[in-house]
């Protein structure tokens, strides 16, 4: 699916908070989707107005997202999916009876969820839901992210519109179900982690009589600069590593640092135990 067809596509978001208004506002902002064919079901007047902004249908109703688009995302809390499902299905019975939605591809960003999950839940307000589940990340706003995905009923147009979509605000990958709580544990959650090693950084620099505005400015630039050596020279972090590591330099001394805080086995374990809770959350 090409761009201009992508700015035809009506698209809807049922929840408005994080990870929607970061996947809306990075495609919006890019041009990739016409705000003014994007509804967002949300309940807060903070969220209300940023939509209202970015040119999209804020609404407080789940019905009038489904009503207006073809592609719906499902960006609430995983705990609130029962709900949201029971909320549709009342407003669709209409003097007894129900009519269900039909040829509506639903993209989900609940973590844990599972595709089966999905279906079961979905066949309740849509015949035959095309259904991708998703792991993004909020970096998607900035047009830097990552998403993964994996579907079921879905036809090639779909996955190309999800590849589409995705590529314009970072990476995206189609990936078996079976390693998405894994990966969702690094992609979705490390850049909150990344926040707080910036943070640390800039802390740091601090401690040694930096100002605090050009600290955090540097430390957040380091690891721009980090990550992109990583991606665009190929070579393993650890190679990239020694290569700044001087014998008896100022590097190898602020590693050593490290390795006795246990920052690796730190980062590890962080990981573990974020892909841990999120198959708590099925």
């Amino acid at each position: 699916m090409e761009e201009q067809q992508l700015k035809s596509v009506k698209v809807g978001f049922i929840g408005g908070g994080n990870m929607a208004s970061a996947i809306g506002a990075g495609l919006i902002n890019k041009g990739i989707l016409n705000p003014d064919k994007c509804w967002v079901s949300t309940h807060t007047d903070r969220m209300h107005s940023f939509w209202q902004q970015l040119g999209a249908h804020p609404t407080l109703n789940n019905c009038e997202v489904l009503d207006n688009c073809d592609v719906v995302f499902l960006a609430i809390k995983p705990h609130m999916l029962d709900d949201v499902i029971v909320n549709i299905t009342v407003r669709q019975s209409d003097h007894g009876s129900k009519i269900k939605y039909k040829g509506k591809l639903f993209i989900s960003v609940l973590a844990g969820v599972t595709l089966d999950v999905l279906q079961n839940k979905l066949e309740l307000i849509a015949d035959f839901p095309r259904i991708v589940r998703s792991v993004p990340n909020t970096p998607l706003m900035v047009g830097e992210g990552i998403t993964v995905y994996c579907s079921q009923n879905t036809t090639p147009q779909d996955l190309k519109m999800i590849d589409t979509l995705f590529s314009h605000i970072g990476i995206c990958e189609n990936v078996p179900e079976s390693l998405m709580n894994a990966i969702g544990g690094l992609s979705g959650c490390a850049p909150a982690f990344a926040y707080l090693i910036i943070e640390a950084l800039s802390d740091g620099a601090v401690r040694m009589g930096v100002p605090r505005l050009m600290a955090t400015k540097f430390a957040a630039q380091v690891l721009v600069g980090a990550g992109k050596m990583v991606l665009e020279t190929g070579r393993h972090p650890g190679q990239l590593k020694d290569e700044v590591c001087s014998p008896g330099g100022t590097t190898i001394a602020g590693v050593h640092a490290m390795e006795v805080g246990g920052v690796r086995g730190s980062m590890i374990n962080a990981v573990q135990a974020a892909v841990k809770r999120t198959s708590e959350l099925r």
